[in-house]
């Protein structure tokens, strides 16, 4: 009996997630205050396929390091600020977020602040509740016919779009990804940065902290900012130069902010802080009860989705592959990954860069979780920890550089892959397809046309096309108790190059290959071990 997945819950997630877990066929351990015990979570993770977590949960190189049979760590909510992903990655650990389960409420936060600002809500409810009725004090600005700037039209960045507009609020964005047609289709004018500053009346922010969006409002930027502008911030810390805008606000250049997240936090001092007309939250964009559970619910999903069916969905150091796609693709993925084990186990040099190409039906399928399998497949020859998560790192380490390339059917088959190798001394190939029966088979080695099936000990064999291979090879196995379940030759010309593949019941010991170089006739004989599980 197959032993079922065990999923460790670290931090506190809803009874009904922890349920989903058990329901999937799942054997979860809920402890949601272990995250606060280090020592303790690095006893017992060593026997969790699966961690799901918050944010009080570390997820340290140290904590990886002693996760023995971790697949998978998923976080319920956006941030990962708290999982070491470089160190997941070479551990081949998956790291998911949810990044989705709590867009509407982060969206109706940035609406609301917008609102605040506005009309100065925070400051007029203190001091109306201090017994004043400061009612000229407080003057506000509608929103209705104000431009709004939106900094990032994604998942969240639309969702402001859409209810900025129903407003009557006209909105312009400024995101580099954004293609004309989905701008249309949103019903937003898409602008450079430098228009958006000079025209917006109110801003906002709705984009990862990356090197290419930190201090993206900058002291420079805050100055292009058309005047009495208002700036929303419910993003990331560190998007805006927090001191350039405390400066713009105390000279009136900028007439207020909304700011939910900061540069450093928990945020207990700030330049923005004690300012007037400026909305302060402690980092309350996820914060109800909807998101909080969509969340939890999304990633009990995504977890036993991954653990019982292979389906990788929000990976942050991998590619995404849906349910179905991994129906489909499994044989792919198989045939990607004994591809690369082949050229893997037949070279001993350094090897300098890869290049896959995917012909016909298979061009149109996940492309990306293929390349990193025929990857993974490579580098197991050298270190059988290798996963589809690490390899791409492990192959960016070593400086090889990989690439791929689709193009459409070209020949008898209505799809293959080939995978080419180089080192400083050879290039090296080898093809396969997936027949209708969902196996994967060889198809060419060395520009040599075959049609071998893979089993899981093979021998390969190179030599010149003369009589007697096939009954050297034969006797060789015979005389030495090896059965032969499979014989594929395969030549390029008469008395040319030719190859031989032997798929045989069990391992084949070394003083067997030994006498079959002994005889001479073969420039080269590997013995082969595929993962066909």
């Amino acid at each position: 009996m197959t032993q079922k997945p065990k999923v460790l819950v670290s931090d506190k997630l809803s009874e009904t997630a922890v349920q989903i877990f058990r329901d999937r066929g799942i054997d979860v351990t809920f402890e949601p205050n272990l995250g606060k015990d280090k020592d303790r979570l690095l006893e017992l993770i060593p026997q969790f396929d699966g961690l799901a977590i918050r944010s009080a949960t570390k997820v340290t190189e140290k904590l990886l390091n002693a996760a023995d049979n971790l697949k998978v760590v998923a976080r319920a909510g956006i941030g990962v600020d708290n999982v070491d992903i470089p160190a997941a990655s070479k551990k081949g650990v998956i790291v998911m977020n949810t990044p989705f389960g709590n867009s509407i409420t982060t969206a109706e936060h940035a609406v609301a602040m917008m609102f605040a600002v506005a009309r100065q809500i925070p400051e007029a409810s203190a001091s109306t509740h201090e017994g004043k009725w400061e009612k000229s004090k407080f003057m506000g600005v509608e929103l209705t016919a104000k431009t709004l700037g939106v900094i990032g039209a994604g998942n969240i960045g639309s969702i402001v779009i859409e209810r900025a507009r129903g407003l009557k609020m006209k909105v312009i964005a400024y995101d580099p990804f954004l293609s004309e047609e989905r701008a249309a289709k949103i019903g937003v004018e898409k602008v450079e940065l430098d228009d958006l500053l000079g025209r917006a009346d109110f801003i906002t922010l709705h984009v990862p902290l990356t090197d290419k969006t930190r201090n993206i409002l900058s002291a420079e930027a805050i100055a292009k900012l058309k005047p009495g502008v208002r700036i929303v911030n419910c993003a990331r810390g560190g998007l805006v130069d927090e001191a350039a805008l405390a400066e713009a606000l105390k000279s009136g250049h900028v007439a207020g902010a909304a700011f939910d997240v900061f540069a450093e936090e928990p945020a207990t001092n700030s330049p923005l802080f004690n300012l007037p007309n400026v909305v302060v939250t402690p980092h309350l964009g996820a914060s109800t009860t909807e998101a909080q559970e969509n969340v939890a619910l999304q990633v009990a999903e995504q977890m036993s989705d991954y653990l019982l069916t292979g389906a990788v969905t929000n990976a942050l150091n991998m590619p995404s592959v849906t349910a179905e796609e991994a129906k489909v693709m499994g044989p792919w993925v198989k045939l990607s990954g004994h591809l690369g084990a082949f050229i893997g186990q037949l070279t001993d040099e350094p090897i300098r860069a890869i290049n896959i190409l995917f012909d016909g039906e298979v061009s149109k399928m996940n492309t990306a979780a293929l390349r990193a399998s025929a990857v993974a497949g490579i580098l197991k020859a050298a270190n059988p920890d290798v996963n589809m998560v690490s390899a791409p790192v492990i192959a960016e380490d070593r400086g090889v550089k990989v690439s791929t390339t689709t193009q459409e059917k070209s020949g008898v088959f209505d799809a293959y892959i080939k995978l080419t190798i180089v080192t400083d001394t050879r290039e090296r190939s080898v093809a396969g397809t997936v027949f209708s029966d969902g196996k994967p088979r060889f198809i060419q080695i060395k520009g040599i046309n075959i049609d071998a099936e893979i089993g899981a000990h093979m021998v390969y064999t190179t030599n010149e096309d003369v009589p007697g291979i096939i009954g050297t090879l034969g006797n060789t196995m015979g005389s030495n108790g090896v059965n032969i379940a499979n014989f594929t030759l395969g030549r390029n010309e008469k008395n040319g190059d030719a190859i031989a593949l032997l798929y045989v019941d069990e391992p084949v010991a070394e003083p067997v290959i030994g006498a079959l170089k002994a005889t001479g006739m073969f420039d080269q004989v590997r013995p082969l071990v595929f993962d066909v599980a």
